[in-house]
């Protein structure tokens, strides 16, 4: 997976890019949900817990690719510690790094499952949204979210010794990958794939639940053209802003199923003998650029997060 002078250069720039990016827009995101009062509440909570996430990729695993490639090209050689894997040395970078972008990525997807579940609930349910969806219940659900998340990124290397983590030479990033042993083991290849089979359920269930909270949606607006609501009927409706709300969750389900599709795709490949050098690349930096979508969509779908990050 070799590349010129030029490309090298470019890439790097794309990296730094994307740090700048991902810091600057959740900085913004966690500034403006932490600083004003009207987004205390459970959805701001929930779009705080993904702008952390967001921000750990940018703080952590993008640097330490930075630092790979331009050593690199600085000295025309790697950094000793992309020749091993991390069973052949006591400490590796990626022993942190590795663990670090899958637990977020997961953490990512389980925030906008949760944001899709409190989105419907004000949809379909609005009369018993503030007594199902409470800052508390969602705190705990918070934390859960990023325990479960960071221990499965750690179940491949705890509960398997065929498999370690190494920085690859084609994606630029750590990954996982088999360890010494010549021949991928089935039992590799299950816990590898419970990745994508866990993602994929969760952002499935996240489409089906937005589809139907959007169907709701043109439902009360095909009603709302033909008919002048009462005042007691229209209390049993969602409000604009949930709408509003609902809608902007689904653009971020979409972006995400779209940045994440490919890598899913990739560690399937992967598992099958695969090696797809240049489609890992991009597949990753297109899942690591998703880190910076979400601050450019509340920007576009919602207007109080707007004017406020002005």
């Amino acid at each position: 997976c070799c590349c010129t002078l030029a490309n090298k250069i470019l890439m790097v720039l794309f990296m730094v890019l994307l740090i700048f990016a991902t810091l600057f827009g959740n900085l913004v995101t966690l500034a403006v949900v932490l600083g004003t009062k009207h987004f205390h509440t459970p959805q701001g909570y929930l779009k705080a817990s993904l702008a952390v996430a967001d921000l750990a990729v940018g703080i952590f695993v993008v640097p330490l690719s930075v630092y790979a490639e331009v050593y690199l090209m600085v000295t025309d050689s790697a950094p000793e510690w992309t020749s091993y894997n991390s069973q052949s040395v006591s400490f590796h970078p990626c022993n942190i790094i590795g663990p670090i972008f899958a637990g977020c990525t997961l953490v990512s997807i389980t925030t906008i499952f949760l944001l899709t579940i409190e989105r419907s609930i004000a949809v379909l349910r609005p009369l018993h949204k503030d007594s199902v969806i409470t800052r508390k219940r969602t705190t705990i659900l918070i934390v859960l979210s990023w325990v479960g998340s960071f221990f499965l990124a750690v179940c491949p290397i705890v509960f398997s010794s065929e498999i370690a983590l190494e920085y690859n030479s084609c994606s630029r990033m750590c990954n996982y990958a088999l360890g010494t042993i010549g021949k991928f083991p089935s039992q590799a290849w299950n816990i590898l794939l419970l990745f994508p089979a866990f993602d994929f359920t969760l952002l499935g269930g996240t489409v089906v639940i937005n589809i139907i909270s959007l169907s709701s949606i043109r439902q009360h607006s095909r009603r709302r053209k033909h008919l002048a609501e009462s005042e007691s009927q229209s209390t049993t409706k969602p409000t604009f802003s949930d709408i509003k709300a609902a809608k902007t969750i689904g653009t971020l389900t979409v972006a995400f199923t779209v940045s994440f599709t490919p890598i899913a795709v990739f560690v399937v490949g992967n598992v099958l003998g695969n090696k797809w050098c240049n489609f890992s690349f991009f597949a990753f930096w297109i899942l690591a650029t998703n880190s910076c979508w979400n601050v450019i969509i509340y920007s576009v779908r919602d207007q109080k997060f707007r004017l406020r990050a002005q």
